[in-house]
């Protein structure tokens, strides 16, 4: 009769991904419970599943480049003057995704436009979808980097194929006309078929400043603003009250 470690090697060899120490756990239970052969298979398959899921949501949160983020439990919406608390609601319901719909969160510096756009991207992680969240500055500079038209679509790809694109600080750094051209291409090939998130602390009318002289911005905003759900924050700026915050803390009690 085999043993229990020879079981759980012909599991591995056959290429269940469940780790060894969870697969003797389940034998353990099954054995006790004097499971039947079917409630076994049932078990055996739940914990497989369990284990691929966890690994590609670990995949897909490694490519998906959100960085630490406060939770939204954290997040105080009773700081800010405005904002649309309802529309960020559902968008976390993520509809909108299988629209193919943007979303735009705008305000100035330092109000959570960053922190926002990363829950909902983690959100998207969470149910399924493939994400890549990343700067303005970082994703031209990837795209920049190519030497050739070839590589330079490969790249791409990297961008379009994602179902939730989000570029961050749009308007913090200015460009050139050929990274406006660069971001029209990833905007106008996503348009319509999957959703791209964009933060920044500028109106539309003041993008072309970013890409002076660039002739594609209007067909570039025409494109992301057609289906769009646009939160604008009005509020002081987080880091500066927290930092208020803390100095009043250090300062010594007269």
């Amino acid at each position: 009769m085999p043993s229990q470690d020879d079981v759980v090697s012909a599991l591995r060899a056959l290429g269940i991904r469940a780790s060894a120490d969870a697969l003797h756990a389940l034998i353990k239970q099954l054995t006790k419970s004097r499971a039947s052969a079917v409630q076994c298979f049932e078990d055996l398959v739940a914990l497989e599943r369990r284990e691929r899921e966890e690994r590609n949501l670990a995949a897909r949160t490694k490519d998906a480049t959100i960085g630490a983020f406060k939770p939204l439990d954290r997040f105080d919406w009773n700081h800010p003057r405005s904002i649309d608390r309802t529309l960020y609601e559902e968008l976390l319901e993520l509809d909108f995704l299988s629209r193919g719909d943007n979303a735009l969160f705008r305000g100035q510096s330092g109000v959570g436009k960053t922190n926002l756009a990363q829950a909902l991207a983690h959100a998207a992680l969470l149910k399924g979808h493939t994400v890549r969240f990343t700067t303005l500055a970082a994703v031209i500079a990837d795209l920049s980097r190519q030497e050739s038209v070839p590589a330079l679509e490969r790249r791409l790809r990297r961008y379009t194929r994602v179902d939730l694109l989000a570029i961050d600080e749009l308007g913090y750094l200015p460009c050139d006309s050929r990274s406006a051209d660069l971001l029209y291409s990833l905007i106008s090939r996503r348009h319509e078929k999957r959703s791209t998130v964009i933060s920044t602390n500028l109106a539309y009318k003041q993008w072309g400043t970013v890409f002076p002289g660039a002739a594609c911005v209007a067909a570039l905003i025409d494109r992301f603003a057609q289906h769009c759900h646009v939160i604008d924050i009005d509020a002081d700026s987080w880091r500066n009250k927290e930092a208020t915050e803390r100095a009043a803390r250090k300062k010594p009690k007269a």
